[in-house]
């Protein structure tokens, strides 16, 4: 197991190329179930998380290969319908092979997923929708078994307890394009990486309408055919690298990236003091005022500001003046790097949902544990900016979503190392 050490107190300067989106390029690549044919994606990066996906697939009988950065999904059907636990329980997006498996073979047998521990995380929604298209899913040990002689079109309504669901959309979303008939789905998720997801199936033959809006609707075809996508940039590594500069009071260049997937940081981060330039696919980051000022944040589904982005910016307000409250609507127990921060020095109280942040002059080195892949990010930007050594353990979560972080934030002067554990 590795653990990454960073010596702080030094401001990154120069460029970074933003990587593929990795929470796009899962559910893409499951997406090639749905066809016999080739296909070629783009953009993607290097993670753990992606090299998950491929057992996935040829556990379920079909070859593809990782070439750089473009994963080829070899000619030939799809042979097995199990998706077995020892591969599905690493990693979250696993799910997303219900949907396809369902449409393409009409039964499907997936175990429960894995990923990060941020908090309940149901699947509840995956198999209210596939329902309404006619499934028939029971539970069995451990594993979703899915069945159904012809998937049918129906109205959908994914509304959850705490808003829209992006795997769900995107696993309905694709049992859809095989069914007979239109679905509707209502309460769509509306996030970069479900209207990325729509416009490969697009291309594959599927008849899509309502891309980036809360109704989708799909009128299923009789087969779908091989198709080649580039995979857009990924806006969570992007938001990371934007707070590493304003955190360690750097100026960065981000190329290769998306702004308009980004706003809500973008102007949360403008309030916050830095000065933030953008074109088409870049992003200039420098900071615009001595000090960072205090905020307040609050999650929520998209367009607003990301739950995936909570534990990086609470790093940044740490340090800020004043009192800032962070609240979490997405996933309320979502707080577990908290005490890893205060271990640094920050002062953060938990009340609910609310994490109450009191900017402390600065932070210092110390001996962390990840709990997740954005917490990991967090306890980085932590260490760049703190006093003296962190050295941040069970960082196999970092390498799950981030394509090679450690040697991007060298480039940009950044003093860490990745160390073998003893």
């Amino acid at each position: 197991m590795d653990k990454l050490v960073v010596e702080g107190g030094r401001a990154l300067k120069g460029e970074v190329m933003i990587s593929g989106a990795k929470n796009s390029c899962l559910p893409i690549m499951a997406a090639s179930i749905l066809t016999d044919d080739a296909c070629v994606i783009n953009n993607v990066p290097s993670l753990r998380d992606v090299d998950t996906m491929v057992k996935i697939l040829m556990a379920l009988g079909i070859n593809g290969r990782k070439e750089g950065s473009v994963f080829i999904r070899e000619k030939g059907p799809c042979r097995h319908v199990v998706a077995p636990y020892e591969i599905v329980s690493t990693m979250r997006a696993s799910i997303c092979a219900l949907g396809p498996l369902l449409a393409k073979k009409k039964e499907a047998k997936v175990s429960f997923p894995g990923g990060c521990i941020i908090g309940p995380r149901p699947i509840d929604l995956h198999i209210k929708g596939l329902k309404c298209l006619g499934a028939d899913i029971k539970v069995e040990g451990g594993y979703i078994v899915a069945r159904t002689k012809q998937l049918k079109g129906a109205d959908v309504f994914l509304g959850g307890h705490f808003g829209s669901s992006v795997l769900a959309t995107a696993n309905v979303m694709m049992a859809a394009t095989l069914a007979k008939g239109e679905t509707v789905i209502h309460n769509a998720a509306c996030e970069p990486e479900v209207e990325d997801l729509a416009n490969f199936l697009v291309k594959m033959g599927a008849s899509i309408e309502g891309q980036a809006t809360p109704t989708l609707r799909i009128k299923g075809v009789r087969a779908l055919h091989g198709a080649e996508h580039n995979v857009i940039p990924d806006r969570i590594e992007t938001g990371t690298f934007m707070l590493a500069a304003s955190i360690t009071d750097g100026d960065i260049l981000l190329k290769g990236a998306m702004p308009r997937h980004i706003m809500a940081l973008i102007d949360k981060m403008n309030e916050l003091g830095s000065d933030i330039r953008t074109t088409e696919s870049t992003i200039h980051v420098r900071r615009r005022k001595r000090n960072i000022k205090a905020c307040t944040v609050t999650t929520l589904p998209y367009p607003g500001f990301p739950t995936d982005m909570q534990a990086q910016i609470m790093s940044l307000l740490s340090v800020a003046d004043g009192i800032s409250v962070i609240t979490e609507k997405i996933y309320p127990e979502r707080f577990i790097h908290i005490s890893e921060l205060n271990r640094m020095g920050a002062d953060i109280l938990l009340e609910g949902p609310n994490a109450i942040v009191k900017g402390v002059r600065s932070l210092s080195g110390a001996d962390v544990m990840a709990s997740d892949l954005r917490a990991s990010a967090a306890l980085v930007l932590a260490g760049l900016v703190a006093r003296g050594k962190t050295s941040i353990h069970r960082v196999y979560h970092l390498d799950r979503g981030y394509e090679r972080i450690e040697e991007k934030l060298i480039r940009l002067g950044a003093r860490i190392r990745r160390e073998k554990e003893k």
